[in-house]
């Protein structure tokens, strides 16, 4: 199958050469790299977010696999959805499913289910493919969209993660696609983002998860990211890095209605 661009024109150019040169600005010149397990990334609009999300990729030794999980932003489909199949459409031409991969991670952890009416027409995970496309030019990626709130549920499916990347000699990076509080003043945001930034650092998947629910952080990928962690430390994970933060008001101006984006890199 092919998935087909849902946010192309919209969220990033859908022109190539306008969508290399913006990518080329969000990840030039590139700061020295350095591998990591995992990490999180945002999931705007890249005239908002693309800074923070290319600042992340281009500070690290990428491999040729991933697993993307992603927030599910829409209520259509499956709780935890997956596509094995196939590829993506970018403008920047089309990104390769790891079938393989996407196998094992069913084999590990039922509850997934292959779903591409969740996919359809979800950004989360899209946006993050035209910046592996530019920087890498290969690779293969499992994708996974998370659509449960319950922390038993995450943190089993983190464990997977980990026993399936475990098995693998070569490099899977783990990315965890989110952006941070939503639509409170830029003064509010930062306080809130920065707890649940303070719980990432600290590695801890559950305070993250406590701190997002109880101090209404509006944190839209909070289930990746708990996922995410949990499978880094399950690997020996001992440092996370905040490589860059905003939020919109440095692009809009608009300092009263905000959304927060972290870029944290985990090692």
């Amino acid at each position: 199958m092919i998935r087909l661009a849902a946010v192309a024109g919209r969220f990033y150019p859908a022109d190539p050469l306008q969508l290399k040169k913006q990518i080329d600005e969000f990840t030039l010149p590139a700061p020295p790299k350095a591998s990591a397990l995992g990490c999180i990334v945002p999931h705007a609009g890249y005239v908002y977010s693309g800074r923070v999300a290319g600042a992340v990729y281009a500070s690290l030794n990428l491999p040729s696999r991933f697993i993307l999980l992603g927030p599910r932003h829409y209520l259509q489909g499956e709780r935890l959805a997956m596509l094995s199949e196939g590829t993506w459409e970018t403008p920047l031409g089309e990104a390769r499913m790891d079938s393989a991969l996407a196998a094992e991670l069913k084999n590990a952890f039922p509850l997934l289910r292959e779903d591409p009416v969740a996919h359809a027409p979800e950004h989360s995970l899209e946006v993050q493919l035209p910046f592996l496309l530019r920087l890498l030019g290969d690779f293969m990626f499992a994708p996974v969209l998370i659509g449960t709130d319950r922390f038993d549920v995450l943190e089993m499916l983190g464990h997977a993660v980990a026993s399936v990347v475990r098995a693998h000699k070569d490099a899977v990076m783990i990315v965890a696609s989110s952006d941070m509080n939503h639509r409170e003043s830029d003064a509010v945001t930062r306080v809130k983002d920065g707890k649940a930034i303070d719980a990432i650092l600290a590695l801890d998947a559950r305070r993250l998860y406590d701190t997002v629910r109880r101090e209404n952080i509006s944190m839209c990928g909070y289930g990746p990211a708990v996922a995410m962690l949990t499978a880094a430390c399950d690997l020996g994970g001992t440092k996370a890095n905040l490589v860059r933060y905003a939020t919109s008001a440095e692009a809009s101006g608009d300092h009263d209605d905000v959304v927060g984006y972290a870029g944290i890199t985990v090692q």
